[in-house]
């Protein structure tokens, strides 16, 4: 018994002084924490305001923040570690996920809302999205917008092969709009604002009018594992950020303006018109995402049928 007392001594000596506890290894933190983001919203507020660098600071974690055009090579990146966590739209996330991508859902965010449509010209013949029957539809594969527009067009009784989509980034995309290459385009915000500013275009429809998604807060799984405390005070830090952006819109807009170099009065329009928060994965949520997933399968927009919820990160008891 004495024996036994000893050795059991010495093991919790031994895991106290090795940083061990019974569930397992003491996280470590990483030497650098690389963020994902776009030109708009949440995220561009968060970095101005360097929350996650104040929040990472003890223990000496460097933050390096990585722009992308858009959410689909955002989450390729993710996959390949060469990000640790970003921020895209409803759709990226069901495109890598069917495509085996090494990553997470963490927390949800409102969606882009009536900072997300489909544009026409202002002379277009176009007037409502059934009438995109046999035109060309410039969109990001693999994006929220796509999504709207798969949505948009089944709400109307259009099939989606009844339409010719043209897979465009969004610069490129503004500018085949721009020259009348394509007869409509599926964008979200700000280039929604700027086409809205420089083109005066009419809109045919928003997010806000079509569906109930939302944006997401995804890691490269491997790293979530490994550092779950580090994602966990991002999404706190993502949160206070929200709160600050919810109650200063006018200071938004003058963020974003800087940090982005999109003109203010696009931006101001943006955040006017967003919506900022942080919230966790709920049934519904998933669920709603699942419905997307549902719907990019049964067309043969992703090669496989998914489950969401596989992908939702399982985070450490503490």
């Amino acid at each position: 018994m004495i024996r036994l007392s000893r050795i059991a001594a010495a093991v919790a000596v031994a895991f106290t002084v090795f940083g061990f506890t019974s569930a397992g290894a003491q996280e470590a933190p990483p030497k650098e924490f690389r963020i994902g983001f776009q030109k708009a919203g949440l995220p561009v507020i968060t970095r101005q305001q360097k929350l996650i660098e104040t929040a990472l600071a003890p223990q000496g974690v460097n933050v390096k923040w990585v722009e992308f055009a858009a959410g689909p090579p955002l989450l390729e990146a993710l996959n390949a570690g060469a990000v640790d966590v970003g921020w895209t739209g409803d759709a990226p996330p069901i495109f890598a996920q069917a495509a085996g991508a090494n990553l997470v859902y963490v927390a949800a965010l409102p969606s882009n809302g009536a900072g997300e449509g489909i544009l026409v010209p202002a002379d277009s013949p176009i007037k409502s999205v059934a009438d995109l029957k046999g035109k060309k539809v410039g969109v990001t594969k693999g994006s929220s917008a796509h999504n709207l527009l798969v949505a948009a067009l089944e709400r109307a009784g259009v099939p989606f092969s009844d339409i010719t989509p043209v897979y465009l980034s969004p610069a490129d995309a503004a500018a085949a709009f721009a020259s009348g290459k394509i007869d409509a385009w599926s964008i979200w915000d700000p280039f929604f604002a700027i086409a809205e500013l420089r083109q005066q275009p009419r809109v045919l429809t928003t997010t806000k009018d079509e569906l109930n998604v939302n944006t997401y807060f995804l890691a490269n799984k491997t790293f979530a594992n490994a550092h779950p405390s580090t994602v966990v005070k991002a999404e706190e830090a993502l949160k206070q950020s929200a709160a600050w952006a919810n109650a200063n819109k006018p200071e938004v807009a003058k963020v974003l303006s800087e940090v982005t170099g999109v003109d203010i009065a696009a931006q101001t329009r943006a955040a006017d018109r967003q919506v900022f928060g942080v919230f966790p994965l709920t049934d519904a949520v998933i669920a709603g995402q699942q419905q997307t997933a549902d719907r990019f399968a049964k067309l043969g927009l992703i090669p496989r049928a998914i489950v969401v919820k596989d992908a939702v990160w399982v985070r450490p008891q503490s």
